[in-house]
């Protein structure tokens, strides 16, 4: 076992502090990565608070892992010492399962998160990016493209596969019309990724407070939720709203937005049930649904993708023990737009 520097909350709510444990010894299927950047995402406050019920304690968050690699086992071919690599939310999943599809892993049986998970075959806990190295195998592994900065790039990992998925798998792209709920950490990447696609791109935020921002990045609209006009102004409008925000909504009213045949597609997971009007949907033959990051290859199709189109997020880099506070501003949405650290702190 090789002894571990990272940050990590003990209980639920409790505030993360300095934390050392065991990473385990590399198999021959392993690679060794010390790492430089981890994004930080909303859901590692849900973990931490354990909103969603499942948090084992104690926990180190950080599933948006950028850095570099410092040994491979002996079974390893698609990595190399000094090769720029990313982890994202989980680092293995079922091989064996019957029905196994690479191309929806992230939605069969087995999934082992980054963190707050199991490692397979154990009672270990999985232990993730706010630690200054980790051991995962290979084929949990993605490659950085060279053009893209490993700090701006970590959000990718998961922020980006979050909203790149979606708009993939609906056909975002020349003719269709994409609203992007929410202007945060998630949402701004799905501006850039909508635009880089071809679709026309409208942002739907509580107020216009960073339409300057949204435009910039790619909308080509941007209107104020706060403002009830703007229901009436955009009604039937929508191929695919896809909602960022875990906060409490009208959601009767987001789905009237849509076309015939439109979808609404959650990303942002609220901790409340979703109250829906069955006759929101019925009319225009309209979908509520959900999607969840990406497999492997979709999420390594995605960086390919961002290093094509020059795609990283928009970040404010911290230090490790600043991570208390970024976690109030996050909670009080003061981060443009997504906070990464910087793992030399630790």
């Amino acid at each position: 076992m090789a002894i571990a520097k990272g940050y990590a909350a003990q209980a639920a709510s409790e505030k993360l502090t300095p934390f050392t444990f065991e990473r385990r010894e590399p198999n021959a299927d392993d690679v060794v990565i010390a790492i430089k950047h981890c994004g930080v995402c909303h859901s590692d406050i849900h973990m931490v608070d354990n909103g969603w019920g499942q948090s084992l304690y104690p926990i180190v968050p950080g599933h948006e892992i950028t850095g570099v690699v410092t040994a491979v086992g002996s079974g390893v071919t698609r990595f190399k010492e000094g090769d720029r690599v990313g982890v994202g939310c989980f680092v293995d999943s079922c091989t064996t399962c019957a029905q196994r599809d690479l191309d929806l892993e992230q939605y069969q049986p087995g999934l082992v998160l980054t963190y707050s998970g199991l490692q397979p075959g154990s009672d270990l806990p999985t232990y993730g990016g706010y630690s200054d190295h980790m051991v995962v195998k290979e084929g949990y592994v993605l490659s950085i493209p060279d053009n893209l900065p490993l700090d701006a790039a970590a959000p990718l990992l998961c922020a980006g596969i979050t909203l790149y998925s979606p708009l993939r798998h609906w056909k975002a792209g020349p003719g269709k019309k994409v609203a992007i709920l929410g202007m945060g950490g998630l949402g701004h990447m799905g501006v850039k990724l909508g635009h880089a696609m071809g679709a026309e791109v409208t942002v739907l935020s509580q107020s216009l407070s960073k339409r300057e921002d949204g435009l910039k990045l790619g909308a080509d609209h941007y209107y104020a939720t706060s403002d009830a006009a703007t229901f009436e102004t955009l009604a039937g409008t929508f191929d695919l709203l896809i909602c960022t925000v875990s906060a409490e909504l009208d959601w009767n009213a987001y789905l009237n937005l849509l076309k015939v045949d439109g979808a609404m597609v959650v990303v942002g997971a609220p901790e409340q049930p979703v109250p829906v009007n069955a006759f929101a949907l019925i009319p225009a033959r309209r979908t509520l649904a959900g999607s969840m990051i990406g497999s492997i290859k979709e999420t390594q199709e995605m960086l390919d993708f961002c290093g094509q189109h020059g795609i990283v997020a928009e970040i404010e880099t911290i230090a490790i023990d600043q991570i208390n506070d970024a976690y109030a501003r996050m909670l009080k949405s003061d981060v443009r737009y997504r906070f990464v650290i910087d793992m030399a702190t630790l």
